[in-house]
């Protein structure tokens, strides 16, 4: 069974950082790319960033410069570093699991974020 599991979110103020952490379980996370996304309240969900093997990054325009994507595919887990946080970056962050062959997707739960200004 596939599990994807986010942590880490909090409430901030405005400048701060946070570190969310997504693990995967019951998938080899090397075969899959990974993403956050996030959705604030009233908006459609977004794409933060996102990674793929050998390690490519893409970022959103908005987050550009101030947020970090990784994976560590030993421990099935992909971090986003999120730095000189906004209240702008206010919403629930979800990670996303894709697998590079095939069509399976799946999403984790989510996690919130609140930053105050």
């Amino acid at each position: 069974q596939v599990q994807v599991l986010e942590s880490g979110g909090g409430s901030v103020q405005a400048g701060g950082s946070l570190r969310l952490s997504c693990t995967a379980s019951g998938i080899r996370m090397s075969m899959y790319e990974m993403a956050w996304y996030r959705q604030a309240p009233g908006k459609e969900r977004e794409l933060v960033a996102r990674i793929s093997n050998p390690g490519a990054t893409t970022y959103a325009d908005a987050v550009q410069g101030r947020f970090i994507i990784s994976k560590d595919n030993a421990k099935s887990t992909v971090y986003l570093q999120m730095n000189s946080l906004n209240p702008d970056d206010t919403a629930v962050y979800y990670c996303k699991a894709t697998a590079r062959m095939g069509h399976k997707i799946y999403w984790g739960q989510g996690t919130q974020v609140t930053v105050s200004s």
